[in-house]
């Protein structure tokens, strides 16, 4: 498990634009997610091989580590041949390198003397002649990541800066990010002037803010992955002026406030769904009773147990293959209306199951029982 520290580097973008971000966070003690689990597992899988391209570790190593690997949870075929397109274009950049190259796997970097406590674990770290790369495997296939003018990047070069720029002559910094399960590969360079420079007048002064937790909070897309967006109010505020627009029937809209609506809405939804998602956890896991709102048991729909043997009843009672099949079986519904319902009860009625319905947190007038937390533990979705 990594350490990370108060002003991360992955939590720059955040903690640059919304200073006082940071310590409002490291209030909510938040369980690492599956997510981050398994992007630690394709870190350790990714330096794995590439020591065993390095001679850091031997043959006999490198097996026995890699089949306790694919024992793990998070191991995929998916995964190992992402992991592999990585570590292939990482040797080419170290053989591009040269043989006198330094080559870094998971180092650690100091950059305090631009962030108060600062410091992070640099993928790979490539020092030849006068040039610093420093790559970053990027695990996830959603959000796409790019090098250029990327925070977590430049405060890992800083780093190295830090680290290795009295050893070194370094006059230029090379950011690669490579995001193998989306094919993404993205690569950004600096002078190392133009880089201290923007640790100097950028970094310095807003990390010293958000160390003392001051400054604005501030919403825009950064609030993506921070851990309070749910319930931080200036995220509130702002797609509450969505809200609180004068929505009055769409031809005495402007086309200005058409365009405003249109802009917004993507971020009003996601804020909404984060609000409900935060709400129904707390009710779900937790037992918190909102007031004005209640658990109850969405609507449920009856499914085949085992549609090889509804398909081998039918069959036995005599109804042909087309009656009872398209492509594939026919859905429940349209069945029971090609045979009939007494029919379908007497032959299938064994074979057919009504499982819980899905959680729903709804206001207190809605009409369906109330579920009791001893009930919802049978419910808990994962």
């Amino acid at each position: 498990m990594r350490d990370h520290a108060i002003l991360s580097a992955s939590g720059a973008h955040r903690w640059l634009e919304c200073t006082p971000s940071a310590r409002l966070e490291e209030e909510i003690d938040e369980r690492a997610s599956i997510y981050a689990e398994e992007g630690t597992f394709m870190h350790e899988l990714a330096e794995l091989n590439l020591s065993l391209y390095l001679e850091r570790i031997s043959k006999q190593e490198f097996n026995k580590k890699l089949q306790q690997m694919r024992e793990s949870e998070f191991h995929t075929e998916d995964i190992e041949n992402a992991i592999q397109a990585y570590v292939d274009l990482v040797i080419q950049r170290i053989n591009e390198a040269g043989p006198n190259a330094l080559i870094l796997l998971e180092e650690q970097v100091d950059f305090s003397p631009w962030v108060p406590e600062g410091f992070g674990t640099s993928d790979v770290l490539i020092i030849s002649n006068n040039t610093i790369e420093v790559i970053d495997l990027k695990g996830g296939r959603g959000v796409r990541v790019e090098a250029q003018d990327n925070p977590q990047m430049k405060l890992y070069a800083l780093g190295a800066i830090n680290g290795f720029g009295i050893l070194y002559d370094i006059e230029k910094i090379r950011m690669t990010i490579i995001q193998p399960r989306i094919d993404n590969f993205s690569t950004d360079e600096i002078t190392v002037e133009e880089l201290l420079e923007w640790g100097e007048q950028v970094v310095k002064p807003k990390a010293e803010m958000a160390f003392k937790g001051e400054g604005e909070y501030k919403a825009s897309d950064h609030c993506r992955f921070c851990k309070v967006k749910a319930t931080c109010r200036a995220r509130a505020d702002e797609n509450m002026k969505l809200i609180y627009l004068d929505f009055r029937p769409p031809p005495l809209l402007t086309d200005d406030e058409i365009v405003d609506i249109i802009l917004k809405i993507d971020e009003l939804k996601k804020w909404a769904s984060d609000v409900e998602d935060y709400a129904f956890n707390k009710a779900v896991n937790e037992g918190k009773k909102w007031t004005g709102l209640k658990l109850v048991e969405g609507r449920r729909s009856r499914r085949y147990s085992n549609e090889e043997e509804v398909a081998k009843r039918l069959l036995d009672a005599g109804y042909e293959e087309d009656k009872i099949f398209s492509k594939s079986l026919l859905n429940l519904t349209k069945l029971e209306k090609e045979i009939g319902k007494k029919e379908f009860e007497k032959i299938l009625g064994s074979l057919i199951e009504t499982p819980p319905g899905k959680l729903r947190l709804v206001p207190e007038s809605d009409k369906r029982p109330e579920l009791k937390l001893s009930a919802e533990i049978d419910f808990k979705e994962e």
